[in-house]
């Protein structure tokens, strides 16, 4: 589990695991962090943690957050990075292997036009579930096993019935965006990262991650949190359903399962 080791002027103060989603940092006693001194903010910063991965945001504070000595408003934290709030130190400890060579992963992947494609109207269809010609007995162009009379006497025993396909899992499904309004409307972006950041740097982010338990979708920067069938999200990882509709940034999008 990641944690923060909070020191001043060197002198370590104490170490606070980072075992909620969120966590808040501030001068105000209700803080999950509190720090009680005037160059802090009352609610000065936050946490987010999703998996094994934190983002940093300044709340739009006084005197401003920074990492390593440069001044940020939202931070994807790595192991020893250093966070400074006045004459405070956050020292930000991870040993978590992290999951960046992984082809599943993706820290950041912010919705753009680019990103997205529509597929062309001569695209194949899709073929039919189901058996087909060639499921229902030998496959096309099979031999024929030796010793099997093509001629009278018995026919030969009909094979067994195929099994059927196991129910998907939620791990095992794919989940997809579609755009519902906009320049973009009707465009989809697949949903195959572990980590799937959606939204406008600056004005409203929300993260979808993808568990074994499905998707959630959480709130990341930004004054007002996403919108989900009408109804405006709190702080936590809310799950998606098939067919929700989300709002992210004045964006609509329908999340879906898409197989």
């Amino acid at each position: 589990m990641a944690k923060l080791i909070l020191s001043m002027d060197g002198l370590v103060l104490k170490e606070l695991p980072l075992s909620k989603e969120r966590t808040t940092i501030g001068r105000k006693p209700h803080n999950d962090i509190q720090i009680d001194n005037l160059a802090i903010s009352g609610e000065h910063a936050v946490i987010v943690t999703i998996l094994n991965d934190s983002f940093l945001e300044d709340l739009n504070s006084t005197n401003g957050t920074y990492v390593n000595g440069q001044p940020i408003k939202k931070h994807f934290l790595q192991n020893n990075d250093v966070v400074e709030l006045g004459k405070y130190r956050l020292k930000y400890i991870n040993d978590t292997p992290s999951q960046a060579p992984s082809p599943d992963f993706e820290k950041t992947m912010v919705l753009r036009p680019d990103m997205m494609r529509k597929p062309p109207a001569d695209a194949p269809a899709a073929p039919a579930r189901g058996l087909t010609e060639t499921q229902a007995g030998f496959r096309a162009g099979a031999s024929v096993p030796a010793g099997t009379s093509m001629g009278g006497g018995l026919p030969p025993s009909p094979p067994p019935p195929p099994a059927p396909a196991p129910a998907p899992t939620a791990a095992s499904q794919i989940g997809a965006i579609q755009i519902l309004n906009g320049a973009n409307a009707g465009r989809e972006l697949e949903l195959t990262k572990t980590l799937t950041t959606l939204g406008k740097p600056g004005l409203q982010v929300a993260v979808i991650t993808r568990r074994p338990q499905g998707y959630f979708i959480t709130h990341v920067e930004g004054a007002s949190f996403p919108v989900v069938n009408g109804a405006q999200l709190d702080a936590q990882a809310h799950p998606l359903n098939d067919h929700d509709v989300i709002e992210i940034a004045g964006v609509k999008m329908e999340f879906f399962i898409k197989r």
